[in-house]
């Protein structure tokens, strides 16, 4: 597996997408290391006089977002004009996310955008995904979706925490299953098996969702519009 960008390669992807934001946006608030920093840019502007709203997507984002000032909206009051978010993988515009277990909010949310801008470094970038596909499950529904998983060719795991016994809780009090297709031919495809699966809160496969991926590079950033 790739070793994870540099801070400058992810720092520049961040930037980068904030570029796109201008006065009297709603911004969706991605999650995970290179969105942070994304959101502390747009702090940066915020109290230079930019003037905008954001819908987080996670505790995490809601945290850092108050910490540097953006002022916040919801999804119940406002529409999003773009989102900026990471990805744990990217191929051909489509996404696995989930990493960070905040997947079904950030789909929520990046589905709500007008725009979706993603920001990664080199390690995210792949010919085909091959990354594990995290699924959001209520708890009453691990065994029967693991199941059914395997019987689709996933291998199922149930994310357990790092730091305390037991098994990660998401911000929505769920489950997370981290499922291995190996190479996913048809991410569509298994994107509609999973979505039909019941007790599937969301899964990580952002499928005809982004509009532009950022990538930092030692050189800078590469836009790709999709």
């Amino acid at each position: 597996m790739k070793r994870g960008g540099t801070d400058e390669q992810k720092r520049a992807a961040g930037e980068s997408a904030v570029d796109a934001v201008s006065d009297g946006m709603v911004v969706g608030l991605g999650t995970g290391s290179t969105t942070a920093y994304a959101i502390r840019e747009l702090g940066r502007r915020v109290d230079a006089g930019l003037d905008i709203e954001g819908v987080p997507t996670s505790y995490q984002s809601r945290q850092l977002a108050r910490e540097v000032g953006i002022p916040l909206t919801t999804l119940e009051d406002a529409t999003p004009d773009l989102a900026i978010d990471g990805a744990d993988q990217v191929a051909d515009g489509t996404l696995i996310k989930g990493g960070g277990a905040a997947h079904t909010r950030e789909k929520l949310v990046d589905a709500a955008a007008d725009r979706l801008l993603v920001v990664v470094d080199p390690t995210k970038e792949a010919d085909a995904l091959d990354h594990p596909v995290p699924i959001e499950v209520l708890p009453d529904a691990r065994r029967t979706v693991a199941e059914t998983v395997a019987d689709l060719g996933g291998d199922p795991q149930l994310r357990a925490a790092e730091r305390k016994d037991g098994p990660v809780v998401t911000d929505n009090g769920n489950l997370v299953l981290d499922c291995d297709f190996g190479t996913i031919e048809d991410p569509a495809g298994l994107a509609r098996a999973l979505s039909a699966l019941p007790g599937v809160l969301e899964h990580g496969l952002f499928v005809e969702l982004a509009d532009e991926i950022h990538c930092g590079t030692d050189d800078g950033v590469r836009v790709t519009e999709l």
